[in-house]
């Protein structure tokens, strides 16, 4: 199954939706068609980060992915190199 994606002032709408008196997430999320756990998150994420919530489509992990990827791939270098060399010093010390 593919991963819906929602527009910004979807998301927006929805947490305003749960701000409603006698409003629950529960409910919200069942007309809406989502998990209230993930309202409720996109309720914190506006909560703590204001008109920074929300950036687009994922852009935000999709850069932090790929930077992590980086990371690893020069961390298995460094691990491959250090093994490389702890087996050639092994070599010569015997």
């Amino acid at each position: 199954m593919a991963r819906r994606k929602f527009s910004q002032e979807f998301k927006r709408e929805a947490v305003a939706m749960t701000l409603l008196p006698g409003a629950t997430l529960k409910q919200i999320g069942e007309d809406l068609g989502i998990g209230p756990n993930l309202l409720g998150r996109w309720r914190g994420n506006l909560k703590q980060q204001g008109d920074q919530a929300f950036p687009g489509q994922g852009h935000a992990q999709d850069k932090e992915l790929m930077q992590l990827r980086r990371e690893l791939s020069r961390v298995k270098k460094e691990r491959d190199f250090l093994k490389e060399a702890a087996a050639f010093f092994a070599k010569e010390l015997q």
